[in-house]
């Protein structure tokens, strides 16, 4: 499932003073620029050209398309300044931020999302990506992230949420396994120990794959230190979605997960499920009117493969 990105702005849509801080950054006049698709933000999101032949890539946004959005870029442009040049991951070239405005300049990757649903040669080159990265990243080079379960906190109090207050189209196998869910979800919320800096949403529209087969991980919002395994659990999540994969072979051949106690994974799906859950319930978010149907198709994938983990 991908996002629905018809309401993105387009680079010509920036004011003129943001549009002349961004080609400030990159040292010459912007002449073309072709907006990318995927992901969930209805801010900007070009590849850009300038008159010398440069090329950037750039992100924008104000609380006018999403109130959240000006303060994840924030925290993009933070965390990947520090990121190190060996990791797999785009160097940030600047970042303008007059208090309303936030653009993110980025350096340009030649590339595109996985084929979804996934094609085996790709997911190999994104498995082998993230092992690389994790080790890369490890110990974190970033100190002013929270660790993974101050950050997931919140979220995995989902199944709580819904216990108080039971949506009536509630999945059926999840209503009869509100208690166990809410137990592996405080089992796996304790278990999410590492010094790894973590990504925390690989899927397919973080990805980007060049022609030489590279694997690039963009979209940097939401990093934390965690187990090293974390987001190859993580993207599992976006290959069982998309289907073609047995999910579970990949969990127990991996070199990341193998050796992870299953009640730990099993605990990290039932809290992510509990997040989607209660999520996917909601009002849309303003600006992303797709989100709330990705939660909830995301929450029945993993309540199905929760199911099948558990034998109940």
């Amino acid at each position: 499932m991908q996002a629905n990105t018809r309401n993105r702005l387009r680079w010509r849509d920036l004011p003129v003073d943001v549009r002349s801080a961004v080609e400030k950054i990159i040292g010459d006049r912007v002449v073309d620029a072709v907006s990318q698709p995927g992901g969930y933000s209805p801010g900007t999101a070009d590849r850009v050209l300038t008159a010398n032949g440069r090329r950037a890539f750039v992100k924008a946004a104000s609380p006018a398309q999403n109130p959240d959005t000006p303060d994840m870029h924030r925290a993009e442009a933070r965390i990947t300044a520090a990121l190190p040049a060996y990791a797999p991951t785009p160097r940030l070239l600047g970042c303008h931020d007059d208090g309303h405005w936030v653009a993110l300049v980025l350096s340009d990757v030649d590339g595109r999302h996985p084929v979804t649903p996934w094609q085996a040669e790709e997911l190999d080159a994104v498995l082998g990506a993230l092992e690389r990265m994790a080790t890369a990243l490890t110990p974190s080079p970033v100190a002013e992230v929270p660790g993974i379960a101050d950050r997931l906190a919140d979220e995995f109090a989902g199944w709580r949420r819904v216990v108080d207050d039971p949506p009536p189209e509630l999945n059926p196998w999840a209503r009869t396994h509100l208690d166990e869910l809410c137990s592996w979800s405080d089992h796996g919320l304790a278990s999410l120990i590492g010094d790894t800096l973590c990504h925390v949403d690989v899927r397919a529209d973080n990805l980007l794959v060049d022609r030489a087969g590279r694997v690039t991980v963009v979209d940097w919002p939401w990093a934390a230190r965690g187990p090293a395994w974390l987001d190859t659990a993580m993207l599992l999540l976006d290959v069982r979605l998309q289907g073609g994969h047995d999910t579970e072979a990949l969990l127990r051949r991996l070199p990341l997960t193998a050796a992870v106690d299953p009640d730990v994974v099993t605990g990290l799906y039932a809290g992510l499920a509990g997040f989607f859950t209660d999520r996917a319930r909601l009002p849309p978010p303003p600006g992303i009117p797709t989100l709330r149907a990705f939660q909830h198709a995301q929450a029945e994938v993993l309540l199905t493969w929760l199911a099948e983990r558990t034998g109940s």
